[in-house]
């Protein structure tokens, strides 16, 4: 079935108004070594297939920093790599920013117990970063524990600018012209 799929994913990511394959990566949370196997196979398939058709890689990435990383030098990553809902640390962002792969924020950035998150968004270069939902999960503080919708992306972004000591419209200007520059709009 895994064939079967990724030969419908080469179709829809071959239209013009496809913008990127994925999201696609590794998650080992609850994952078996079958299942760790399978996933890898998989998203190798999914890297060839946005370099075959010159889409951006949209990357889910639990608990499996090291390996993902490790699979994107072995595949050879694609031209614009988004980290999708970015949950590494400063070491694992300098590495992203060193190979030119973007890092999407989500309103994990503002939880009380994200300083190493928040370490990864002052490393990470500017022109590297993004900003995201991840609705209906992974919403902003003070609404954590309701659903996530991009109506509240503003407090995301209020403590993105916060955190790089620049002002809201200044990050909202960056955030734009990063996403499009990583989805070729």
């Amino acid at each position: 079935a895994l064939d079967d799929a990724l030969a419908e994913i080469e179709a829809l990511a071959a239209l013009g108004h496809v913008k990127a394959v994925g999201e696609t990566g590794l998650d080992y949370f609850r994952t078996g070594p079958e299942g760790m196997a399978a996933q890898e196979r998989s998203f190798r398939a999914h890297i060839e297939i946005a370099k075959r058709q010159g889409k951006a890689l949209v990357i889910h990435d639990r608990d499996a920093h090291a390996d993902v990383l490790r699979v994107l030098r072995e595949e050879g990553a694609p031209e614009r790599t988004v980290f999708h809902c970015y949950s590494g640390d400063a070491d694992m962002a300098r590495e992203c920013a060193a190979a030119g792969y973007y890092m999407s924020f989500a309103g994990t950035v503002t939880f009380k117990n994200a300083a190493p998150l928040r370490e990864a968004l002052a490393v990470a270069p500017l022109e590297l970063v993004l900003v995201e939902t991840d609705a209906p999960y992974l919403t902003p503080a003070p609404y954590r524990g309701r659903p996530n919708a991009p109506y509240l992306i503003p407090l995301t972004v209020r403590a993105m600018a916060a955190v790089r000591g620049i002002d809201e419209d200044a990050m909202a200007t960056a955030l734009a012209a990063n996403t499009a520059r990583a989805f070729n709009y």
